[in-house]
């Protein structure tokens, strides 16, 4: 479900605007005139996700408002909306928790990306708090599940690299489960209770990478309608995870170098640097060693990530693994979907002779398809699908008997796909956009079209 967002503004022309703006760009949004309307929807709703409001209003100002989300939430965002003569006022809301101000007369680009900002702010903080919360429940020794001996010789080494603060590299094939090692040394740590925070790096144009990590001041390129402070930032105390670090372009391997050798960090268009506190955890599913001998990847960063290096086994060198997991990620989507349910045999059987290229990640997948198809209480084998690409092309469904609209079912399927994404990204559509492997323009086109089709053109921009 897209992102909730409150208007509070006096003046009715820029209610009406920001509410039309902000529903075609895929937000529920709510519309208020005041501080006294204000704490009365935020009192009788749940938690919005970004409350935008007016600095100064007849009946009191953005402070008041400030405090009346406060008192309901600690993760809504507040964005403010201030005139030249009340930027001292939009900057002392900062300090009190307000994430950014917007300056009047505004441009509906710059709003939109501090309120994307602002939603990406949101999502780092609600996950923290998530697994804060579960750090006892969740993250033990146990969750890297597993019976075989390759699998105890990991939680073994995680178990005694825990505690330390070297860095730390993960090595191994797409879908074994690298994000996973890299929660447990967290959460095992003496830094449990501290932030946890994740960038993929090959998921991040590579002109924005920079002022994702380090962050920027307000200004420091065309877009930089606020400050922001940067992940290294974020995750002061805790740890940052950088996935997929092989991605990351010669000139912000000179960058990260420099990081983890200072601990310090300066914003994009900055002049400072500020001291930082975090366990750099990196992870890879490229050879690491053939690229530095190939030049692509600094070899003196490489020493410096690959302190210690945990490689995680595929899932074909653990076969014995196959019915632990099957089992754990069938109670898991199971228990999602509300159903008691359990794998036939002849189903086991079928899972545990699959190669799993795509490793762990590939048998959950199955696993979700499988319960979500079963019509009983029981997982049967046709309904878990076919592993094997090869074979799926030439094992196409029957077309329905009668009329069928293919265009109407495509049409269908990518509506309820980009609003999956959507809800899974917890409303940031950038995110969403990644989830489905697409640019930030097509997805938001292509949300457009489902949302208002009249204006599905004129969006493309």
């Amino acid at each position: 479900m897209s992102a909730r967002i409150l208007v509070c503004d006096d003046e009715a022309s820029l209610r009406e605007m920001l509410q039309i703006l902000l529903r075609r760009e895929g937000y529920r949004v709510d519309a208020v005139d005041g501080v006294h309307a204000a704490r009365d929807q935020l009192g009788s709703s749940d938690p919005y996700d970004v409350v935008i409001t007016d600095l100064v209003m007849p009946d009191g100002t953005g402070m008041e408002v400030l405090d009346a989300v406060r008192a309901r939430s600690n993760d809504t965002q507040i964005l403010m909306i201030t005139a030249y003569a009340t930027t001292e006022q939009a900057v002392e809301a900062m300090r009190r928790g307000a994430y950014d101000y917007v300056q009047k007369p505004f441009k509906n680009h710059e709003l939109l990306a501090t309120l994307e900002k602002a939603l990406e702010k949101r999502a780092i903080v609600a996950e923290n708090e998530t697994l804060r919360a579960e750090v006892k429940s969740r993250w033990t020794e146990g969750q890297l599940i597993g019976k075989s001996a390759a699998m105890d010789r990991l939680r073994d080494l995680v178990k005694r690299v825990a505690g330390a603060t070297t860095s730390v590299l993960i090595t191994g094939e797409s879908g074994t489960g690298k994000e996973m090692v890299a929660r447990a040394l967290h959460f095992q740590s003496p830094r449990a209770e501290q932030p946890f925070v994740v960038l993929n790096c090959g998921a991040v144009p590579e002109n924005l990478i920079e002022s994702e990590l380090f962050g920027h001041v307000k200004g420091a390129f065309t877009g930089a309608t606020g400050a922001k402070e940067g992940l290294f930032r974020a995750a002061d105390g805790g740890t940052l995870f950088l996935d997929e670090v092989g991605e990351l372009p010669p000139s912000l391997q000179v960058s990260l170098l420099r990081v983890l050798q200072d601990r310090k960090v300066r914003p994009v268009g900055g002049s400072t640097e500020v001291e930082v506190d975090v366990r750099v955890l990196a992870a890879t599913n490229r050879d690491v060693e053939s690229e530095v001998q190939a030049g692509t990847f600094r070899e003196d960063l490489f020493y410096r990530l690959n302190v210690i290096r945990i490689e995680v086994p595929p899932l074909r060198d653990r076969k014995e693994d196959i019915p632990v997991l099957a089992n754990y990620f069938l109670a898991k989507h199971a228990a999602l979907q509300g159903r008691h349910i359990e794998l036939s045999q002849e189903a086991m059987r079928w899972l545990a002779q699959q190669p799993f290229s795509g490793n762990v990640r590939e048998l959950e997948n199955i696993i979700e398809r499988g319960v979500t198809l079963a019509r009983g209480n029981t997982v049967e084998r046709e309904d878990l699908g076919d592993s094997h690409p090869a074979k799926k092309a030439g094992n196409l469904s029957q077309i329905p008997e009668g009329t069928f609209d293919l265009d109407d079912y495509l049409t269908q399927v990518e509506r309820e796909l980009l609003f999956r994404a959507l809800d899974q990204a917890g409303g940031v559509r950038k995110k969403a956009a990644e989830l489905l492997g697409m640019s930030f323009r097509q997805f938001r086109y292509r949300l457009a079209k489902h949302i208002d089709p009249e204006v599905g053109d004129a969006r493309s921009d």
